[in-house]
């Protein structure tokens, strides 16, 4: 199963998106029609990349538009971009979301008293390769960091892309720990203080900033994509910032 992206406007602007094609070249919906699963037996995901790593403009999958393309973050009518955390230069990672998979702002997690902030789970790649805007991965899950963004709860999913030449030496958080000393102390600070600089507060977390491990991570990740399927189902609240656009089972023209 591949993908393909469709780019309409120029980068850095307004009108800017980023369209998703199946292959068949029919257009899809990032959010709702790549499967979750690369291989589900092997409990390995799908994640779609809405940041590389080294970059600052603040895409991500528009849950409010038809079709959910990528589209960059506006704020009081400005394109959003990260500020660099010193010592870092943008993202520290590949940033993205994992497919059919929803943090319902209806519900209030058990473990962090917060509720979902009404988006797709995200994910940050730590493996080497610097991927592109809307590159669609398969990757394994490592671990999890509870994030208390403005009262809502935002997992950050620890994981690596399965094409790393090391990926079979990372299987827990704590081969994250072993083989990259530091990543995980600068994930934290990073999530901390990214939005310092635009005059907000640190961020807070739950489990006083502790990453959960693997197992954590996949009941998360299954979780919200239980949510996912109660939000196409209509079993639950729909807010209506969140658009549940599928594409047409007809033949597009």
């Amino acid at each position: 199963m591949s993908f393909t992206i469709e780019e309409r406007g120029k980068p850095n602007t307004l009108d800017y998106r980023v369209f998703f094609r199946n292959t068949e070249g029919m257009y899809i919906s990032p959010f709702h029609d790549i499967p979750i699963y690369a291989d589900e037996a092997q409990n390995i995901f799908h994640a779609v990349v809405e940041v590389p790593r080294w970059t600052n403009a603040k895409m991500e999958i528009a849950t409010k538009d038809p079709l959910n393309p990528l589209k960059q973050d506006i704020k009081k009518g400005n394109l959003r971009y990260v500020a660099n955390v010193f010592p870092h230069k943008g993202y520290i990672w590949n940033y993205g979301a994992i497919p059919q998979t929803w943090e319902d702002p209806g519900h209030k997690d058990r473990d962090t008293g917060c509720c979902g902030d009404n988006d797709p789970i995200d994910i940050c790649d730590i493996g080497y390769k610097v991927c592109s805007r809307g590159e669609v991965i398969k990757v394994k899950v490592l671990g999890t960091l509870a994030l208390i963004d403005e009262g809502e709860t935002d997992w950050k999913v620890i994981v690596i892309n399965m094409e790393d030449p090391e990926v079979n030496n990372f299987n827990n958080i704590d081969d994250v720990r072993r083989l990259k000393p530091g990543y995980l102390e600068a994930t934290f600070e990073w999530f901390k203080k990214y939005k310092v600089p635009d005059g907000k507060p640190e961020n807070q977390f739950a489990f006083n900033g502790e990453f959960k491990d693997r197992d954590f991570a996949l009941q998360t990740v299954k979780e919200t994509h239980e949510f996912w399927k109660a939000l196409i189902s209509k079993k639950t609240n729909l807010n209506k910032k969140c658009v549940a656009t599928k594409i047409s089972q007809k033949k597009q023209r």
